[in-house]
């Protein structure tokens, strides 16, 4: 299929999905991008609340993306620049012998098979003089297997701002910038038409609006390596097109053999899934991640062809109902069948 009668065609698909959403009441709106190579379309359905419409500059809280966007890209240039081997253990970072994840290592991390506590709950450690790294690394391990956490994330945002000696919001946003993201950032951001509003926990209160819906990430300031970064669907498509780009072997602040490592299988994650570094992998070679608010990136190196989601399906409560299949229409159309589906 041409690319530009595959971004029409996904670009209408996506567009229905969202809609049959919107109209069941199941999420207020959402907004995605397609693209392909130097091309691009962008829809937008529904609002971000009773008042105000969507639209691909309305930023959305992309909660699990984080991980992709910032931390992920920020591993592999702490690797490029020789101050992180990701098969050298915690202890050689953090100083933090003698625990049980003393010895776990940012490669395990990043594919999941870190062992760490998968509970992600840190309400334990308010109030006690525990340094969180060292908290985290003080729990018994799990069994050996691949195993989805976010504590592990956590924990490599915490040792990237050890070894640059500043914050995870101020590396990302150089990153951000170098890549040209114009208005992704960590929050919190000013409620506003241009902000979608998350999940409102307290019937009669405000919804989470600007400031980060994860608990674990709000109790670490709203910055954090699993979870509290914002973006756009412009944004989501730049990052995705600069990843892609870069994959190819196109010059970045991320080394393309760090991208191509990080976009192969290493470990089974079962349901015919692999994990690399960070993403995950399908059989058909289709990589991506997707974030507990409503967001997803689905990319196909080989075509070059992306899709990017961005919702606020938890606005009306945690079912999320219809964002599986919102998610499947994101993925089977990156998928390379769908790339020959028509002449």
């Amino acid at each position: 299929m041409r690319d530009g009668d595959w971004l029409t065609e996904t670009g209408a698909r996506i567009r229905g999905v969202l809609k049959v959403m919107v109209d069941a009441g199941w999420l207020p709106g959402g907004a995605a991008v397609i693209g392909t190579g130097g091309m691009w379309e962008f829809v937008a359905v529904g609002r971000i609340n009773e008042e105000s419409d969507t639209a691909p500059d309305v930023a959305y809280d992309v909660a699990s993306l984080t991980k992709m966007m910032a931390t992920w890209p920020l591993v592999g240039q702490a690797v490029a620049e020789g101050m992180l081997d990701l098969d050298a253990p915690m202890s050689e970072y953090l100083l933090v012998d003698d625990l049980p994840g003393s010895g776990i290592t940012a490669r395990q991390i990043l594919t999941h098979t870190s062992r760490l506590n998968p509970v992600t709950w840190l309400e334990r450690y308010v109030g006690t003089e525990q340094d969180l790294s060292e908290a985290i690394l003080a729990d018994p391990l799990e069994e050996p297997g691949h195993r989805y956490v976010d504590r592990g994330f956590i924990l490599l945002g915490l040792l990237l701002e050890r070894l640059y000696g500043t914050g995870l919001d101020r590396l990302a946003a150089d990153l951000w910038d170098e890549l040209g993201l114009r208005s992704t950032s960590f929050g919190p951001l000013a409620r506003s038409p241009g902000v979608a509003p998350t999940e409102r926990r307290l019937p009669g209160a405000a919804p989470a609006w600007g400031v980060v819906h994860d608990e674990a990430a709000a109790l670490m300031g709203g910055v954090a390596g699993h979870a509290g970064a914002f973006t756009t669907a412009i944004d989501l498509g730049a990052f995705a097109r600069e990843m892609l780009r870069i994959h190819d072997g196109g010059d970045g602040p991320v080394p393309s053999s760090f991208v191509k490592a990080s976009w192969r299988p290493h470990v089974d994650a079962g349901q015919r899934l692999s994990r690399g570094l960070g993403w995950l992998v399908t059989p058909e070679g289709v990589v991506y991640h997707n974030g507990f608010t409503g967001t997803s990136l689905f990319m196909h190196p080989t075509s070059g062809r992306y899709v990017g989601v961005l919702t606020n399906a938890v606005h009306y409560g945690r079912d999320r109902t219809g964002l599986a299949d919102l998610r499947s229409a994101a993925r089977s159309a990156v998928s390379p069948q769908a790339h020959d589906s028509t002449p």
